[in-house]
């Protein structure tokens, strides 16, 4: 069963942004919140998409090497790289 991922944005501070996601799988749900500085975003896309696409493609790359139980509940979004070294190249990729 593929995992539907809802997200909103919550703020736009003056640095950043953040972000409550929902990832569900049928009945069972898990919610973290993600921040994401207007530095890493410029790093991560380019700038060229909307930091909701950035963040919703973030945890597509999450989901396909851990279970939706095992992501952080509360994370800055650059924090994936630390676990995952390829993050950054490949979000550029995906991205493009």
């Amino acid at each position: 069963m593929a995992t539907e991922i809802r997200l909103v944005r919550t703020d736009k501070g003056e640095k950043g942004w953040t972000f409550e996601v929902q990832l569900a799988e049928g009945e069972s749900k898990t919610s973290h919140t993600v921040t994401l500085s207007h530095d890493d975003y410029q790093r991560l896309s380019g700038g060229d998409v909307p930091p909701e696409r950035l963040v919703e493609e973030s945890f597509r790359f999450l989901l396909e090497r851990e279970s939706k139980e095992s992501i952080l509940r509360r994370f800055d979004l650059p924090r994936i790289g630390y676990y995952f070294p390829e993050y950054e190249t490949e979000m550029r990729r995906r991205l493009k």
